[in-house]
């Protein structure tokens, strides 16, 4: 199927590893022209179609460079993906999470896709429409326990701004949705001081262990298996296409079967 992506310029936010880089690669592969933002851009180069961005979007000023650089390079943005995204483990439950640790989840879950859609719509909307997709996460209305409680609420913040944008947007040939994955095998579950790591420290066991245990904690997968940063990619390639131009304000959980209720 033709994507109708070849030409179309996509800004990739958190686009360095993981699902960003999986985005990055599927967009490339479709032939869209990515402008592609990432505090390390090491992973980036080389790669046809591709212009890596080095800068910290947590300043306040970065995504609006991000977006400028997609303009000076190609003149419009059809298509936006926020990916960025970061989850601390809080072990202590909400009583002992901090305003400072909430205002930390919300810069890095909520205010950076914020401020990247703030820079980046006038453009579409000059250009006569265009696609965002913001990555988001089950824990945005499926919150088992404590440990992820400034994340959940952060990333349930970008679905309800996701689905006001859609509304207002939509005359102007805006399509904005989510993507919320469940565990996917990436850093941030995986990797030094994900997850994993985090718990296996807090409570003694070793990695592989604490894995099983917060999955099995929160029910566990029907397909056995963490998602990969692929099939998240695909997915968002294809809400950002304009064949999907008249799905917008929806939330699509790709979780192995994770949650089970409606």
């Amino acid at each position: 199927m033709d994507l109708e992506l070849n030409g179309k310029v996509a800004i990739v936010t958190g686009a360095g590893k993981g699902i960003g880089l999986a985005i990055v690669r599927g967009l490339a592969d479709e032939g869209a022209l990515v402008v592609a933002g990432s505090r390390s851009t090491d992973t980036l180069t080389g790669i046809e179609r591709v212009t890596p961005v080095a800068l910290d979007l947590a300043a306040p000023d970065a995504p609006a460079q991000l977006v400028q650089r997609a303009l000076d390079e190609h003149g419009r943005v059809d298509v936006l993906v926020n990916n960025v995204g970061a989850v601390r483990m809080r072990l202590d439950g909400f009583l002992g999470t901090s305003d400072a640790e909430f205002e930390w989840a919300l810069q890095m879950n909520f205010f950076i896709a914020l401020r990247t859609i703030r820079a980046a719509i006038p453009a579409m909307v000059d250009n006569g429409g265009g696609a965002i997709v913001n990555v988001a996460s089950v824990n945005a209305f499926f919150q088992p326990d404590a440990g992820t409680i400034d994340y959940g609420a952060a990333k349930a913040a970008l679905v309800n701004l996701s689905k006001s944008l859609a509304q207002e947007f939509g005359a102007r040939g805006i399509h904005v949705n989510c993507v919320s994955p469940g565990p996917v095998a990436t850093d941030l579950w995986l990797g030094e001081h994900g997850v994993a790591e985090t718990v296996a420290a807090a409570t003694g066991v070793d990695a592989d262990t604490a894995r099983e245990r917060v999955i099995a904690g929160i029910g566990g997968f029907a397909t056995g298996r963490f998602t990969t940063p692929e099939e998240v990619a695909t997915l968002v390639v294809m809400l950002a296409s304009a064949r999907t131009a008249n799905v917008t304000g929806a939330n699509y959980v790709i979780d192995g079967g994770l949650i089970k209720t409606v």
